[in-house]
This record gives C-alpha cells, structure tokens and sequence, in this order.
C-alpha cells in the first residue's frame, strides 16, 4: 500500500512540474508584464529598473525556479487588472465554486446511481425505456442552454428560484458560505442542477451497463442458487461490484465539474473562480490565468490520487496483484 502511494505521488509530482512549466510559459512570454504596470509616460530606462527589480532579465531556469517557489508557497504576484495578490483573489472565490462542485456532485452521484439501478433491475419497463431516453437531454444539450431554459421555466414564468448570484452568505472567517442562508440555499438550486446534469447521466449509464454486466455472471447464479434474497443479491453483492468503476469516474468527473464549471458561472453570474478566469482572459490578466492553471492542475492531481487509493482499497484485485509482483 505505501509503495502504491509513493508511486502515484512520485507520478503526480511529475505531472505538477509539467504543468508549472506551461504555466510559467504563459506568465513570462504572453504578454509584456511591465507595460501592464506602467503608462505609456513611463521612460525605457524605468522600465529597464523595474525588470531587473522582478527578476525578468534573468536566466531562463532561475526565473523558472523562482515560479515554482512561489507557487509552493502560493503566491502568484499581482493581478494586473485589479491589482490584488493573485492568491487572495482565489482564495476569495474558491468557497463558492467548491460548494457549487460538490452540491452537483452530490446530485449526480445520488440520482445517477439509484436510477442506474432502477433502469437495469426495471429495463423492460415503460419508466426505465422513459428514462433513458430522457437522460439524453444530459448528454445532447449545451451546458448553457440548459441553464437559460431553467432560468426561464424556474426564473422568469414560475419565478420561484433567482436567476443569478449567490445569495446572502455568512463569514465563517475561513470560509465564505451560502449554505446557511435560506437565499443562498435557493440561488444554489439552479446552478447546480445544470451542472450536474451531464454528470448525472454519464454515472447512470455507467452504473446500469455496470449492473446488466454483473447480474449475468456465475457468482450472482450461484447467490440465486443458494437462495438469496433479491434484495440481498441487487444490492449487496451486484451494487458493491458495480461501484468500483463508478468511483474512478465520480473522482474524474468531479475534478471536470471544478475546472468546466466556467460556463455555469458565468450563466449564473456565480461568483467562482470560473467566473474570475473568464474575466482574466477577456483582459489577458495573465498572472490570474496561469495561478488558475496551476490551480485545475492540483485539483486533478490531488482527487486522481485520491480515487487511485480508493480503487485499491475496493478492489482486491489490485491488492493481489501488488502483492504478486512484490514476490
């Protein structure tokens, strides 16, 4: 188990390091930092001053190096175009795009695996064949179209959800969080069921192969043969075998609604870090662009590595495996 761990950390260093190299490529050859900083007033010898000030006119590897100690430490330097830490802009809008990620999540997770089910133990009926065909709309619509047809059904004509914002919050001191207001709780609803959406469909279809799959095979006859009950056998042998690739794809999909929820904030006017590397990118606010890079990178990094222990964990196959090629 810890050398399966030191494995995908060694991995997922790598893969980090990479990443920060394309990040400082962004960072240092898009774009000209000090004419961002300075009016075109400013004299060539001033600008001369201020680059050797930020170490722009050194070596290649010792301004990469430099990069990659201050991301370690998470700092970024300042936004060009409000002129704030980088970090701190980040850090103030992460709690709202965690909450919407993982409210989505949580709808997708709960409603993809139990209609996963109904459909494979119910698939000759006429509700499993509706919703099937209706899980289509996850996967066939734009994100964005879905979120203006809600904001207009649930907005607009019922007027019973906002259609944008976030809603009252409540400082926690740490954390800035909606989901003790009332408001903020409603404002929620929307964005996090167009998110969820294709999420919610790609886990059913997931789960429902996965169970068509299992109920076939000789251990479930032989549960049958023993005379176990239906319930007994759905759920705790065909569901238990059945969640072990939905959980690399929970992992992966979660890490996916994080870096994509750009679209929904922005339909939704939701304050995240989404809505923030939108506006960056609108003013080519490069040091916001690359600490979100940066960012999108540990978040699939850290959750990868994470889905990769659960797997081993789950499955003994692995743990067999590992433990023949260690002899």
């Amino acid at each position: 188990m810890l050398a399966f761990i030191l494995r995908r950390l060694a991995q997922s260093v790598i893969v980090m390091l990479v990443v920060a190299l394309i990040a400082f490529m962004v960072f240092r050859y898009v774009g000209d930092p000090i004419a961002s900083m300075v009016g075109v007033d400013t004299r060539l010898e001033d600008q001369e001053i201020m680059r050797d000030r930020l170490g722009l006119n050194d070596p290649f590897y010792v301004q990469f190096g430099r990069f990659i100690g201050n991301a370690v430490r998470g700092e970024f330097g300042i936004s060009y175009r409000l002129q704030q830490p980088v970090s701190q802009l980040i850090l103030e809008r992460l709690p709202a795009t965690i909450e919407l990620a993982f409210a989505s999540a949580l709808i997708a997770l709960v409603f993809g695996v139990g209609l996963g089910v109904f459909t494979a133990l119910k698939r000759g009926s006429w509700l499993s064949g509706f919703i099937m065909s209706a899980s289509l709309v996850g996967v066939s619509l734009p994100t964005f179209l879905i979120g203006i047809g809600l904001i207009y059904i649930f907005a607009v004509e019922l007027q019973w959800l906002p259609s944008f914002g976030r809603g009252q919050t409540v400082d926690l001191g740490f954390w800035r969080t909606g989901l003790l207001t009332e408001s903020g709780l409603r404002s929620l609803i929307l964005p996090a069921i167009t998110l969820s959406l294709f999420q919610l469909t790609l886990i059913m279809r997931l789960v429902r192969a996965e169970m068509l799959e299992v109920m076939r095979t000789e251990y479930i006859r032989f549960a049958r043969a023993r005379g176990l009950s239906q319930r007994a056998i759905h759920f705790g042998h065909a569901l238990k075998n059945t969640l072990v690739p939905v959980i690399t794809i929970t992992g992966l999909q979660l890490g996916s609604v994080i870096a994509f929820a750009i679209v929904t904030e922005t339909v939704f006017q939701w304050p995240g870090v989404g809505s923030l590397f939108i506006n960056s990118v609108q003013v080519v606010d490069v040091p916001v662009m690359a600490a979100y890079l940066m960012f999108i990178a540990l978040v699939f990094v850290v959750i990868n590595l994470l889905v990769d222990i659960l797997y081993y964990v789950v499955d003994p196959r692995l743990r067999v495996d590992a433990a023949g090629g260690a002899k």
